[in-house]
């Protein structure tokens, strides 16, 4: 019925309208339809305007939580309690060395510690200031580093300055409810070369940073007796200066004393205020008569803040008092630090009884020595068995507690950010040049370490895995603290969170779990199962966040992110995320880039995943997986064998055809010169790049090799072993050099201000990498079983030779090796990974 209405019969006439009727409603109904529309397009304005704002503001939202993220921590519970170094749960380890930035000096290990520390100077010299505190390449001293360092209880350090030696001792004594006593000795003998005794001031303090307070009590003739002090966390302690003595049993000597008290700023600041508070007004009366103006503390008036315009920016100014002691050698003095709440103390720690406690304790350790590491039978003289204690005790002496704030940034971050606090208890690779943690370098340090002390393994793993933020990254150098950031160029300040560094760390965990397959009910390895479960859900995030934000453009593919990016001033951008720093990747950074040093620790690392994840009980099926897919060989020569160079390589968007050439500056004739920029080395592209394998020849090619990633039977370890016993190309009398002899950038600069770094040198870790993967080829069944031997038993002595005959020539092991003269270069003394020596003289990895 509806539609008949609806229904127009043909053929009738419409009628005519008149003026004043209505039109009909069809033509009603067709002005209403175009009102409609003209709201539908208002509405849909209005709608795309809210829709707009809402997307605007929910972007903004997400840029915010993004940008947030990097400085979100890991939401997991830490790995470690948050009173786990405190003296109630681990009074033995509260107190130490962990300031390894200065030449001898102890703090505990709390996030505001006291701290105690030594300066000396000679006196009457030719320098008129010669002020020793904070550890620098600079000072050109003969030698330093301790000789003996069990990690808890004692060490002894040998410091050899132009023409006389300080041997500084400590030995530490367990008792009350705060970390015990401790004592100091220091002995200072001249050299048999030194024209007459030097005179010598040694300047003890004691600092407090931003908590607890020190009160000085002075007797006769400016001596600093002793010093009270209090904190929340040593509660009440007292600190006494002797006097200093010729022998044990003899007399005191003469000396004169001066002190100086006031606050300092924060302990990057101690060594300036005592410059600054240095007068020469002062006699010294030898004995013999002769009377002589020397240099000494004096007074120091902290600077005023009233222009400073925010109170935010000022730190509280902290107590800070020195004891100076200027003797002539020989002599020898103690300090002792005596804890309030060690009520059934037996006796004082000094004389005699300290020279019983440092006997018995280094008997202990040469004891535990040989039985960790049977140097002595495996024939080696005392001379070398002297030389791997030292390397070991330098390693432990090196440990550091370090505690404060990373700066950091994302893609999302404007300007850097602070991260949370934080504590980091790790080993440093050179106390002079790099007194910080670095991620890369940790692992290689923990290898090591496991053999002798399996819990500081754990504590240490587990101080940088709880560092994690929420994404699963860790900021890779850790520069915490003012007193760190003061030892750091700007530019390396800033930690950005889409750069990775060689997940070393996985090595150690390894090594741990070795131990525990060993000897699952040794007590050192009985603590790693609980250990490897409260680790396990960072480490899952962690491993994630490789193998997510590390890919490459292929499946099963990866790429180091963070390579420099000003491709117009170096002759070819570093890759410092690598840890491989200037070792030649492709010429133009891109997206397309294939690194096989990267695919190999991916490899690494999702093995020894699966291992953690089946000792737990824990889903492993992926994990395994994962490592079938990148240690399959076939996939390995697929994404890195080039066929050209006959060796692994990276793939990239390269050209061999580049060089430093002179910036052309253009001077207007008649223009005084001096008045237009200095002339730059910049980049010349001599072909364009194309996408190919890099075709360098080096560690990089090694990596399949050095993680054990090629099977047994692989025709691929035959290219490697040539190339390795080559002397054209990686083969040294000292170890294995970075970069082939044959290669272009083989000892070229990056600038004309950066030294080649990997480009030839001999690097210790890697050359136990390799050594240790000679090793494990050798005691497998396969084709090159006995080529692996041979190159084995080789490169160990050569190492193991050349690093032991530069210590005894120069005093030092070093960061680097000259491959063409095995000379010890870089940073020193750099007894991170270059004390790997020591497992490579026990044959253990």
């Amino acid at each position: 019925m509806g539609r008949q209405r609806k229904r127009v019969v043909t053929g009738e006439a419409v009628p005519l309208l008149r003026k004043d009727e209505k039109p009909p409603a069809f033509h009603r109904k067709e002005k209403k339809k175009k009102v409609d529309i003209g709201k539908v397009f208002i509405n849909i304005s209005i709608g795309l305007c809210i829709f707009s704002l809402v997307w605007f503001f929910y972007a903004l939202h997400m840029r915010s939580s993004l940008a947030k993220r990097v400085v979100t921590l890991h939401p997991t519970p830490p790995v470690l309690d948050a009173n786990s170094s405190s003296a109630k749960v681990s009074a033995e380890r509260f107190w130490g060395s962990y300031r390894p930035q200065v030449y001898f000096g102890m703090k505990t290990r709390s996030p505001r510690s006291i701290v105690a520390g030594m300066m000396w100077m000679r006196q009457f010299a030719d320098m008129d200031v010669n002020l020793r505190h904070i550890c620098e390449q600079g000072d050109r001293l003969q030698g330093y580093g301790w000789m003996m360092h069990d990690g808890i209880t004692f060490g002894v350090q040998e410091i050899r300055d132009n023409d006389f030696t300080l041997t500084t001792e400590f030995v530490k004594r367990m008792g009350g409810a705060h970390g015990g006593d401790w004592t100091w000795r220091v002995t200072a003998k001249q050299h048999s070369s030194a024209p007459q005794a030097p005179v010598i001031s040694l300047m003890f303090y004691t600092a407090a940073d931003t908590q607890g307070s020190l009160e000085a009590h002075v007797e006769d003739r400016n001596r600093l007796a002793s010093i009270a002090g209090f904190s929340e966390e040593l509660g009440n302690f007292k600190i006494t200066f002797r006097k200093p003595v010729t022998g044990e049993l003899s007399s005191a000597k003469y000396a004169s004393y001066n002190y100086l008290q006031t606050v300092s700023p924060g302990l990057e600041k101690l060594t300036d205020i005592v410059k600054q508070s240095l007068n020469r007004r002062f006699i010294y009366s030898s004995p013999s008569g002769e009377k002589r103006h020397y240099i000494a503390v004096d007074t120091y008036k902290p600077p005023h803040h009233q222009n400073q315009q925010k109170p935010a920016d000022t730190r509280k100014e902290s107590d800070f008092v020195v004891h100076q002691v200027t003797v002539q050698t020989p002599f020898q003095i103690e300090v002792l630090f005596e804890s309030g709440s060690f009520h059934s103390r037996p006796n004082q720690l000094v004389g005699s009884v300290m020279t019983q406690e440092l006997e018995r304790r280094k008997a202990e350790f040469d004891s535990k020595f040989e039985k960790t590491f049977g140097l002595e039978s495996k024939g080696f003289s005392q001379a070398h068995v002297k030389f791997g204690k030292a390397a070991l005790s330098n390693m432990l002496g090196g440990m550091g507690y370090f505690y404060g704030q990373s700066v950091v940034q994302s893609a999302y971050n404007e300007y850097p950010l602070l991260y949370p606090e934080g504590a980091l208890f790790t080993a440093v690779p050179s106390r002079s040049f790099f007194p910080r943690g670095f991620l890369w370098d940790e692992g290689f340090h923990q290898l090591l370490l496991s053999k002798w002390d399996p819990h500081v393994t754990r504590e240490a793993i587990a101080h940088w895995i709880d560092l994690m933020n929420m994404e699963g990254w860790i900021p890779r150098e850790q520069i915490l603290g003012d007193e760190a950031r003061s030892k750091v160029p700007a530019e390396f300040v800033v930690q950005r969170n889409e750069n990775a560094n060689p997940p070393t760390l996985f090595l150690a965990l390894q090594e741990l779990i070795e131990q525990l397959s060993a000897n699952p009910e040794k007590p050192a390895s009985r603590p790693t199962l609980p250990f490897l479960r409260r680790l396990f859900p960072r480490l899952k995030t962690w491993f994630e966040w490789y193998n997510t934000t590390q890919t490459g453009p292929l499946p099963n593919s990866y790429r180091w992110r963070g390579r420099d990016k000003d491709t117009n001033l170096f002759l070819n951008p570093k890759t410092l995320t690598s840890g491989l720093d200037d070792y030649p990747r492709a010429s133009h950074p891109s997206a397309d880039e294939r690194h096989v040093d990267l695919h190999c620790w991916m490899a690494l690392s999702s093995g020894i995943m699966a291992s953690v994840a089946r000792l737990l009980g824990e889903p492993h099926h992926d994990y395994e997986l994962t490592h079938q897919v990148l240690r399959d060989n076939g996939l390995l020569n697929e994404l890195h064998w080039s066929d050209q160079l006959r060796a692994f390589s990276d793939f990239g968007n390269h050209t061999q055809a580049v060089s430093l050439q002179q910036e052309k500056v253009y001077v207007p004739p008649g223009q005084p010169r001096h008045q237009f920029p200095v002339a730059r080395l910049v980049r010349s592209v001599r072909r364009a790049p194309k996408l190919q394998y890099v075709n360098a020849l080096g560690y990089v090619s090694l990596f399949p090799f050095l993680l054990h990633i090629l099977t047994p039977d692989s025709p691929k370890l035959e290219h490697i072993f040539r190339d390795m016993r080559d002397s054209n190309k990686l083969w040294t009398p000292y170890g294995l050099r970075s970069i082939s002899k044959a290669d272009p950038m083989y000892m070229k600069r990056n600038t004309e201000h950066d030294a080649p770094y990997w480009r030839g040198p001999i690097w210790i870790n890697i050359n136990y990498l390799a050594v240790r993967a000679l090793h494990h080829y050798s005691n497998t069944e396969g084709p090159h079983q006995e080529k692996a031997a041979a190159l084995y038993e080789e490169l160990r002595t050569n190492i193991v030779n050349n690093v032991y005959r530069q210590y005894v020539e120069t005093g030092y092991i070093w960061e680097q090796y000259n491959d063409s003269t095995g000379r010890g270069q870089g940073s020193h003394p750099f007894t991170g990974w270059s004390a790997l020596t020591v497992l490579m003289m026990a044959e253990q990895y």
